[in-house]
């Protein structure tokens, strides 16, 4: 398995790694044993960068990851997430927890479900704006200290913000949607600025949800309670502009002699060796897809073909609706 450097001064871990989020929320019915058999073929091949998080189910996806770990920690670099507050009674209910109290709180619960002693990488999933951010990471900082967590790291944060928080505790990641349809890191100064500190930039929705891979065709494929049929990128218009888009990557793919999925991870890996996708799935066939970008290397020809058929700004629609677009950056 091919290895990249989480951060200038962070750990080593898989080259690629497994976003399980999916596994257990937001994208529509769920298979557990499915997904047990993909994790445990993930950590067989090589894939030791697993990332969860207490908000996926809620709750439920720590407890099927730290299933898969049972008797296997050691093969795992495991990462997961605290900060927003959902209701297992009311999935859809959305709230922002950055408390200092809640942090120790947060840390003992995803220690239990997951069944460890130690999490390697704990994240910040969203900036509480009613909570400095400094009182946040140096709760975190006391985690770490503690021994419960390894490596500090926040999610979806402005290079101001990230700043700020590394003058509190050496942050190791900073994780944000990237990929050839969702480029904000490029503009907004937080891909160089994660360079320059020598902190790990870590790639989720590499794939943009899956729409890169060529395999969704209309938003029926989705199931009724998929997420992604209330995203405007998914809606409408947006849909069809966007899905000639993927058509476009599909010709690239077939030119180059490797899938879609591939040819969009090798993109994001020819970005900067401080990068690390986290391309999500449930399904083994599509994990030894994934991986096979590994083996894929693109010339500057290439780069500068792919950026010219997959420009700034040609993604139709936002990210997320209204509420959530504003948590982003903060």
């Amino acid at each position: 398995m091919q290895t990249r450097k989480l951060g200038r001064n962070g750990p080593t871990v898989s080259a690629l790694g497994l976003g399980c989020m999916g596994m257990s929320a937001f994208y529509g019915s769920r298979d557990d044993t499915e997904s047990l058999t993909t994790l445990r073929h993930a950590l067989d091949a090589g894939v030791n960068f697993l990332d969860t998080a207490d908000a996926y189910g809620p709750f439920t996806n720590e407890e099927l990851v730290g299933r898969a770990l049972r008797g296997r920690r050691k093969d795992a670099f495991l990462a997961t997430k605290f900060g927003f507050v959902r209701n297992a009674a009311n999935p859809a209910s959305l709230a922002i927890d950055g408390r200092p109290e809640r942090v120790a709180e947060a840390c003992d619960g995803s220690l239990r479900r997951l069944g460890v002693e130690q999490i390697d990488l704990y994240y910040l999933h969203r900036v509480d704006p009613q909570v400095p951010l400094e009182e946040t990471v140096g709760a975190m900082a006391q985690l770490v200290r503690a021994g419960k967590v390894r490596y500090l790291g926040l999610s979806e944060v402005s290079a101001a913000s990230l700043e700020r928080a590394h003058r509190v505790h050496r942050i190791t990641a900073l994780q944000s949607e990237y990929s050839l349809w969702t480029r904000d890191p490029e503009e907004d100064d937080v891909l160089n600025t994660c360079e320059r500190l020598g902190i790990g930039f870590v790639a989720y929705s590499p794939l943009g949800r899956g729409f890169l891979t060529g395999a969704i065709r209309s938003p029926e494929d989705f199931d009724a309670d998929d997420w992604r049929r209330s995203s405007p990128r998914f809606q409408g218009e947006n849909f069809a502009r966007n899905l000639s888009l993927a058509g476009k990557v599909q010709s690239l793919a077939a030119d180059k002699g490797c899938t879609p999925a591939q040819l969009a991870l090798a993109w994001v890996l020819a970005q900067g060796e401080h990068l690390v996708p986290i391309p999500g799935t449930r399904r083994v066939r599509n994990l030894d897809d994934n991986l096979g970008a590994l083996n894929v290397r693109l010339s500057a020809g290439e780069l500068a073909e792919i950026a010219a058929v997959f420009p700034l700004h040609i993604t139709a629609g936002a990210r997320y609706a209204e509420p959530m677009m504003r948590l982003l950056r903060a």
